[in-house]
């Protein structure tokens, strides 16, 4: 018990030193760098989905570079093939005059994955992704390839330009821990950023972590404990989702098409694992539940026709959902009463 503490403890400062080393070169987006951090801890990967010029590629390339991992970038457009992404076999003769295929592997091949502006490639291209992000390996010619851990893909999307972009299936949005949105800088931010990018450039940044120390990080997150009733309540915020569940809100029924399934249920334990662990805790409070629940929902609900036209978004309902869903069910506080 006592060795757990104390990795608890070096966890919360690794954190902290981490979030210090990308604030060198990231200014401000709190949130989005605290939610990238989440993903990574507990294995998963991250939309990231904000306008032009935010820092969307710069975090990812910041957060690779501290976390000493190989990294690679795909600028996803719309002639991109599969082959492009995943690599393909190429005859090669030898100095014998002997030919044979030897494997050409693509960017996917790499830690920290950095497939920027998905949303631009067909669906053919985006679908390349989906067994190295659900699988940590990929199917070449027949040949199972496995991933170097840690492997973690973070995708960007642009919300603004629609023309000429192809819509993420449901399939793949399910495949993401988190869909981060990344906000407009303040005009404070935006100054540093001015007096940042317009002068001399500055260092690398510190190099916090290696890949054994992520992997056991990763492997610390699923041993933080999570009581029934916090496991309970995520079940009900997401049966809550259920447009079809007699128990949801209101607001669920007009808004919403489909609900979160077992994924969004999954993610909201493993999400809020990594935020008690890099804040030192070694439990899951309800309130984890709640901190997460929007990044990890907001792009697994489908809004409905009525939901669309009212301009409700998923975040809207997903304040629903925290409010309208009791951490204790009624039966519970008259038992315990």
């Amino acid at each position: 018990m006592a060795d757990f503490e104390a990795k608890l403890k070096l966890a919360g400062e690794t954190s902290a030193r981490l979030r210090t080393a990308i604030g060198q070169v990231i200014v401000g987006q709190t949130e989005v760098v605290e939610q990238t951090l989440w993903a990574m801890v507990a294995g998963g990967h991250v939309l990231l989905e904000g306008a032009p010029g935010l820092g969307k590629t710069l975090l990812v390339k910041t957060l690779a570079s501290c976390l000493d991992l190989h990294f690679s970038r795909i600028q996803f457009t719309p002639d991109l093939m599969p082959s492009d992404v995943t690599g393909t076999n190429i005859l090669v003769t030898d100095e014998q005059g002997r030919r044979s295929f030897s494997l050409h592997k693509g960017p996917i091949f790499a830690q920290v994955v950095l497939a920027d502006e998905i949303n631009r490639a067909t669906p053919k291209t985006q679908s390349s992704l989906l067994e190295a992000m659900q699988e940590h390996a990929c199917t070449i010619a027949g040949k199972r390839h496995v991933m170097v851990e840690p492997f973690f893909v973070l995708a960007t999307e642009n919300p603004i330009e629609m023309e000429g972009t192809y819509p993420l299936p449901e399939a793949q949005l399910d495949r993401f821990l988190l869909k981060v949105m990344v906000p407009n800088p303040t005009e404070e931010e935006m100054t540093e950023i001015l007096v940042r990018t317009t002068g001399h450039e500055r260092g690398t940044p510190e190099r916090v972590l290696t890949s054994e120390e992520v992997l056991q990080l990763r492997s610390l997150c699923r041993d933080v404990a999570v009581a029934e009733p916090v496991l309970r309540y995520a079940a009900r915020i997401v049966g809550a989702s259920d447009p079809g569940n007699p128990g949801a809100p209101e607001l669920v029924r007009r808004a919403l098409r489909y609900g979160a399934g077992v994924r969004g249920a999954q993610s909201l334990v493993l999400a809020a694992k990594a935020s008690a662990l890099l804040e030192g805790r070694a439990h899951v409070a309800f309130a984890d539940i709640q901190r997460v629940a929007k990044p990890v929902l907001r792009h697994r609900m489908i809004r409905s026709f009525e939901g669309e036209a009212d301009g409700i978004t998923t975040d809207a309902v997903t304040e629903a959902l925290v409010e309208h869903v009791p951490a204790r069910p009624a039966e519970v506080e008259k038992a315990s009463a």
